[in-house]
């Protein structure tokens, strides 16, 4: 797709101050169709790597996200609250006002190289997509690999872009000095569920492809089916053709997790189920009520549905397998609905 990169455009009033931030950002936006309307405010991170909460459950304690926010625009994502920290708001905001950590290679290469470091498992994409559109603008995950390859640290990616093959030469050096995994978020092929839901992500069918091509390059690549919401993408019909297609691109692992709603990521979704599916609002206010999850026979009937194409835990599995290869230490295993 083509994209002006040179039509770059500053704001007339370029400095916007964010909570959390010492220095004011330089807000930026692009005359190309896909950033029409989004301001990125590129700011410089004190620190790369997050740690993740012990009480996450996670089978990794630390992450880098080099974006906040995301163009993705998915309505159930559920990185959705965390844009509130930065005043803005869970909505349109979190997919129009982008935050870019344009020192993250950097800060994350010092980080790495400290005495203290322990060389733990670091995970990507498990916040905001850092495949996201503007990632081909500012490419800074290529210095992020460079890090991870030259520090022979454990890491993995999950994402739902198949701009990740264009680090793909990273990816081999990172796999062949230490462990290295990707996941592809799919969490359906029908192309009505798949716009509605998630209007501007690439192509369920490229991120097979990239799959594919992936574990062609002997990288260890599954796909993970999420969220699985009901009514929307969880009929066997549309099930069961992306579980062959998973299949066939060689996935080394397959699993479906239930829609998770929290905090403001569950008004957002609401919203847009009285606009688009006013049919499925009441079924979802009787699944979800003030509760996050769904109940668990719900739960267990949409685990059910990927169960032929691997365990419902497999994607999990695999990750709490690696992270005791690399520490030694076997970690707890997660609640099914902990990542989305």
């Amino acid at each position: 797709m083509f994209v002006r990169w040179e039509n770059l455009t500053v704001e007339s009033d370029p400095q916007h101050r964010l909570p959390g931030y010492r220095e004011p950002a330089t807000v930026r936006h692009f005359d190309a169709p896909e950033a029409l309307d989004t301001r990125f405010y590129e700011v410089r991170a004190k620190s790369a790597l997050n740690r993740v909460p012990e009480r996450s459950r996670m089978p990794f304690r630390w992450t880098v996200n080099p974006y906040r926010g995301c163009s993705h625009a998915c309505t159930y994502c559920f990185a959705r609250p965390t844009h509130t920290y930065l005043e803005f708001g869970a909505g349109r905001d979190f997919e129009r006002e982008i935050v870019v950590k344009v020192n993250a290679p950097e800060v994350l290469r010092a980080e790495l190289a400290r005495p203290s470091w322990k060389r733990e498992h670091v995970a990507l994409g498990t916040n905001t997509d850092p495949y996201q559109w503007v990632e081909g603008r500012y490419k800074l995950m290529r210095g992020i690999w460079e890090a991870l390859c030259d520090a022979a640290n454990p890491c993995s990616i999950l994402t739902k872009s198949p701009l990740l093959l264009r680090d793909l030469d990273l990816m081999t050096e990172i796999s062949a000095r230490t462990t290295f995994t990707a996941c592809l978020s799919i969490p359906t092929l029908d192309e009505k569920a798949w716009r509605e839901t998630e209007p501007h992500t690439p192509s369920p069918r490229a991120r097979l492809e990239a799959v594919a091509e992936l574990n062609r390059a002997g990288i260890p690549t599954g796909v993970l089916i999420a969220p699985l919401m009901p009514g929307i993408n969880d009929a066997p019909h549309q099930v069961e053709p992306l579980l062959e297609r998973a299949a066939a691109a060689g996935a080394t692992n397959v699993a479906g997790i239930a829609l998770h709603l929290r905090g403001e990521t569950k008004d957002v979704f609401m919203s847009w189920l009285e606009s688009h599916r006013p049919d499925l609002l009441g079924r979802y206010r009787e699944l979800y009520g003030r509760r996050a999850y769904a109940p668990q026979r719900e739960r267990e009937r949409l685990a059910r549905l990927v169960r032929r194409g691997g365990s419902p835990g497999a994607f999990w599995r695999n990750r709490f397998e690696q992270a005791e290869r690399e520490t030694g230490h076997p970690e707890p295993e997660p609640a099914q609905q902990s990542l989305f």
